[in-house]
């Protein structure tokens, strides 16, 4: 019996690898004679750069950057045996780095991010692929620009400050200041969600919550980014707030877009062909995929969806764990799965969830196992 487990991680829990080996010991402990394939998964977001540096053998190196408040910190990204680099922009602006009474969606910045790119760059990379998810900005990847050399400038010609908020007092575009190296590299956006920069599902509406930002604060910063939008493209001639991927990142895809003419392709996809996703599911009996929460968001590039539809494919089940299930996660099995399973066993605080996870994912994953077997057995 082959089982694949591949499995993204449990944001602010678990990393990708340790939910591997925790649903593992419960199908184990279910059916010890199982052959189990552990394939830790990404989609883009945090984890993305563990598990392409571990697929491909890339060299991990590590950065001076600012944190998403402008702090000194020091983040890793992978020079890959080709010669191209992988960016997570979570290890230079991520949530996670962000404490949760110190999360302030108004004056966040992606400026590490583009010191980020500036390393790969002055290590000879000219091609990028920059992971979007779980950041703690909203500034439509202005910050980022601006570590490029753009500058974006008031009535008054003075520079903006940091943060998505500034951004309803731009006036003009200075592109002149930006590394001329960039126009010689080809960028690629592994990202996971399809959102647009601006609306109601834009990336205040939708994502500026989780970062911070109240009601009133998510009218200013989606009014902001659309006055950015507007400007650049009237310097530019042409407008990609609408692209699907612009709103991921609070923005970034944007930017990424706008500015750098970068392709978009799923993060689930691309994180799966590094790690070698495909040919563990040849010959698998069962999957186990998951994430930490799993709602109406989850069919829109997240793992657990590109894990299901490359065993679909194969006509392989899918079973997915997480740690919560939220409003409209029937969705994913229109996409694949073939059922999904919370993990907790009855009321707990998200303290206790988090710190129970690994005993809770070998539990359920037991469970399932032995219901499974009893099902094929009858």
């Amino acid at each position: 019996m082959r089982i694949v487990i591949a499995p993204d991680s449990y944001k602010e829990s678990l990393s990708a690898a340790e939910v591997a080996r925790a649903i593992e010991a419960g199908v184990l402990d279910a059916l010890p004679q199982a052959q189990t394939v552990c394939v830790p998964m990404a989609d883009g977001g945090e984890g993305s750069l563990a598990a392409v540096a571990a697929a491909t053998g890339a060299e991990l190196r590590k950065a001076a950057v600012r944190d998403a408040n402008g702090r000194d910190r020091e983040a890793e990204w992978a020079l890959l045996p080709d010669g191209s680099a992988f960016i997570e922009i979570a290890a230079a602006a991520g949530l996670e780095q962000i404490e949760p009474d110190q999360r302030n969606a108004l004056r966040a910045t992606s400026y590490g991010v583009g010191q980020l790119v500036l390393q790969a760059l002055d290590a000879g990379a000219r091609r990028i692929t920059i992971g979007l998810g779980g950041s703690a900005c909203n500034d439509g990847g202005a910050g980022m620009l601006q570590a490029l050399g753009l500058r974006l400038l008031d009535a008054a010609g003075q520079d903006l400050g940091p943060g998505g908020s500034a951004l309803r007092g731009l006036h003009v575009l200075a592109r002149e200041g930006m590394d001329p190296r960039l126009a010689h590299t080809e960028f690629e956006v592994a990202m996971d969600v399809n959102n647009p920069l601006c609306g109601p599902q834009g990336a205040s509406a939708v994502f500026g919550p989780q970062k911070g930002a109240d009601a009133q604060q998510v009218e200013e910063l989606d009014a902001a980014l659309a006055h950015f939008a507007d400007v650049c493209a009237a310097a530019m001639g042409r407008d990609e707030r609408n692209t699907p991927g612009a709103g991921a990142a609070g923005g970034l895809g944007y930017a990424i877009r706008q500015f750098l003419d970068a392709s978009f392709r799923p993060g689930a996809e691309l994180v799966a062909e590094l790690a070698g996703l495909p040919a563990a599911l040849q010959g698998a009996d069962l999957v186990f995929t998951g994430e930490g929460r799993m709602d109406a968001q989850t069919p829109h590039g997240k793992t657990p969806v590109g894990v299901a539809r490359y065993a679909q494919r194969l006509g392989i089940p899918v079973f997915a764990l997480a740690g919560s299930l939220g409003p409209g996660y029937e969705a994913v099995y229109a996409a694949g799965i073939t059922a999904a399973f919370s993990l907790a066993p009855g009321p707990v605080t998200l303290e206790q969830a988090c710190r129970e996870a690994p005993h809770y994912l070998r539990q359920r994953a037991g469970d399932i196992v032995r219901a499974w077997r009893a099902s094929a057995a009858s």
